[in-house]
């Protein structure tokens, strides 16, 4: 645990670091010395034994001499009397009031002699556990006060403070958020300057929200605030406030607050404000919701109209759930300003590329620009990963410097996964995979929107790719028009067609290609409302704007127009497989040949497969399905009068296989197709 340390100017350092007190070194001492006199300076301890023993040998004159005090007795046996004893000396413990005992040490002309207790031993007995326990308390209590780690700072605020200037990081360090990074230059402008904005009456924000997807550079984007500001900067995250028990959460919020105010001007930085932000509004907080998390938020609410705008403390936080967050800390006076912190665009990825490669030996053939057009659809974070990946790569071949073939297969890397070498497939499989990759690469050569094929692989990567199709957009992309849309969903049915043209029966490999196609075609439907049945009518509720993967609830609709989503949903995935079968027909010279080439070589790029793909033949019906999501008559019955299976069958000698049996049922082509990025833009 890491608590806020007293702020020191002028120093370099992260946190200021306290000294053992003197206090706390002489109770180390001490403790010290007790369990050295108790474990290791203990001089040995007569033998002890029972009393009726010990009236025995005083009757049988084997005692010579006996001293008595208020706990025990300890006597002196005779030495002639034993001589195989080597221990001499003995203790016993006496019966409370034994009147009779002088009497019999007389008896027997036994010397015995009474100690008293001594005073010294009696006192420390009364002194010394009231002491430990005061000084253990005492101990806490100076803890306390330092800010260390104790259980009485419960209560106190978990935020890390960095010195002014010490965050080592300024806005030479951002980039690709040009945007953000001139709104944010006014806060910067009023911690440094802040008497040329009181002077004209003007208020500062008190708060500003960044939003965006994750890995953008929210969090290295305050930081760099702070480092050009020379300010001090709390970072803190909203996690860290929300305690089992009530009422911590609101302390923590105000201990930040107090310690804010003594060092303005400064910077408080809250992390992930959705875990302490939530909105109260809502199903299951009818009734008070989560107490803990309810109290905190209302102090924070409470601390942010409690200071005045020109005191210098700036409240930023960040998010990427802004529509869950509560209504009253969006409102003005709070947090004023929001700052969206999105994906960069290619330039912005090439500024990226530039600040992390700073420290990296790059070859000569290595071109940002390039590698920022091959990166579509990546945050900064991704992009730094990037390139420590490429280094990496380039240490583990011994290479001297980063060469673009490094940057190419960390692409392949963050995009495919792993190569898995020790995954062998046989021949049927092979030829599978390879006849389903080909059919991707052939579709998505003529389809517009799908983006450039740069790479086909049936060398298995990932958790469950037994191939891949690598295709880039050739640019940014916002938007998708109908057709593309179209054109992408048959370019994800293009590896089962051509399974389903060349063996007549389909494996298990096309399962997440038919997934991500039905959902394309249910969000062409229910979300973009281009469905001509249907018209411009939004079924879904849009709740997530930068996490993807989250899927959107869908509105209360009857039966029947349920019904009506699910068969034109239908009809867009049958017209996309029917134009996939159409496509791959005319081009089935090119589909096996092409299968064949990689079969032998396992990988085809570069220019021999786009000589290979710029060989492919565009069907005339495919334009007009492209348009109007509609096969002509005449096409439709070309297609189902063909005997494709029994052609293809009798060609490839297979007719006696059974697919069944060759135990592709936990095999997964999920990565066979690799078109994410644009896909991403559509969530």
């Amino acid at each position: 645990m890491i608590l806020v340390m007293p702020f020191e100017p002028n120093k370099n350092s992260r946190i200021k670091t306290t000294q053992p007190k003197p206090f706390s070194t002489w109770l180390f001492i001490f403790m010290a010395l007790m369990l050295l006199n108790l474990f290791l300076l203990q001089v040995p301890q007569p033998t002890t034994k029972a009393y009726s023993e010990f009236l025995a040998e005083v009757e049988a004159n084997q005692v010579s001499r006996v001293v008595i005090t208020p706990n025990s007795i300890q006597y002196f046996v005779k030495s002639d009397s034993k001589p195989e004893k080597s221990k001499q000396v003995f203790t016993t413990i006496p019966v409370p009031n034994d009147a009779e005992l002088p009497k019999i040490l007389r008896e027997h002309n036994v010397k015995f002699s009474v100690r008293p207790e001594s005073w010294f031993l009696t006192l420390l007995s009364w002194v010394i556990p009231p002491l430990i326990f005061f000084s253990i308390w005492a101990w806490f209590i100076n803890r306390s006060r330092e800010g260390g780690a104790a259980a009485l700072t419960i209560g106190k605020s978990k935020a890390r403070i960095y010195s002014e200037g010490s965050t080592g990081v300024n806005f030479n360090d951002v980039a690709g958020v040009d945007e953000a990074k001139a709104e944010l230059q006014e806060i910067v402008d009023f911690l440094q300057y802040a008497d040329k904005y009181k002077r004209l009456g003007a208020r500062i924000p008190k708060g500003v929200l960044l939003v965006g997807p994750p890995g953008t550079g929210k969090t290295l984007l305050a930081k760099a605030i702070a480092g050009e500001a020379g300010v001090p900067f709390f970072t803190i995250s909203g996690a860290e406030f929300i305690e089992l028990f009530v009422g911590i959460g609101a302390s923590r919020v105000r201990d930040l607050f107090e310690q804010a105010k003594k060092q303005a001007p400064c910077i408080v930085f809250i992390d992930e404000l959705d875990a302490l932000g939530r909105s109260r509004v809502g199903p299951g907080n009818l009734l008070g919701g989560h107490e803990e998390r309810e109290q905190t938020l209302n102090q924070l609410l409470s601390e942010m109209d409690g200071f005045d705008p020109n005191t210098g403390v700036i409240i930023l936080a960040a998010t990427n759930r802004p529509e869950i967050l509560d209504p009253a800390l969006l409102r003005p006076g709070r947090f004023d300003r929001q700052v969206v912190v999105d994906r960069p665009d290619k330039i912005g990825r090439k500024e990226i590329l530039q600040v992390h490669s700073r420290i990296v030996k790059l070859a000569e053939d290595v071109d940002l620009g390039k590698l920022a057009a091959r990166t579509p659809g990546f945050a900064g974070a991704d992009l730094a990963n990037l390139v420590n990946e490429a280094a990496l790569l380039a240490a583990r071949k011994n290479h001297k410097t980063v060469t673009m073939a490094d940057f190419n297969e960390a692409i392949e890397r963050i995009l495919t996964g792993l190569e898995k070498k020790s995954r062998v497939l046989n021949e049927l499989e092979k030829k599978t995979v390879a006849y389903h990759e080909v059919g991707h690469a052939i579709i998505g050569a003529i389809m517009p929107g799908t983006g450039k094929v740069e790479k086909i692989s049936i060398v298995p990567r990932g958790v469950a790719a037994l191939g891949y199709t690598l295709q880039l957009p050739e640019e940014d992309r916002f938007l998708m028009i109908e057709s593309e849309l179209r054109g992408r969903i048959a370019s994800l049915l293009g590896g089962r067609s051509a399974e389903e043209l060349i063996f007549g029966e389909v494996s298990t490999g096309a399962s997440d290609d038919i997934q991500k196609a039905t959902d394309l075609a249910e969000r062409f439907v229910t979300l973009y409302g281009m469905s001509d049945k249907l018209g411009p009518i939004a079924f879904e509720k849009i709740q997530q704007q930068f996490l993807e993967g989250v899927t959107n609830p869908r509105r209360s609709i009857s039966q029947k127009i349920a019904e009506k989503i699910d068969a034109e949903v239908k009809e867009i995935v049958d017209g996309a497989h029917h134009i996939a079968l159409i496509i791959l027909e005319l081009n089935r010279e090119l589909l096996e040949e092409t299968a064949s080439a990689l079969l032998e070589k396992e990988i085809l790029e570069g220019d021999e497969l786009k000589r290979r793909l710029n060989c492919a033949q565009i069907p005339t019906a495919m334009t007009d399905w492209l348009h109007t999501g509609k096969l002509s008559i005449f096409s439709k019955r070309k297609l189902e009068g063909e005997n494709l299976s029994n052609t293809n069958l009798s060609n490839t000698n297979l007719s006696n296989t059974n697919l069944s049996n060759t135990n592709l049922s936990n095999t997964n082509l999920s990565n066979s197709n690799s078109n994410n990025s644009m896909e991403q833009n559509l969530n």
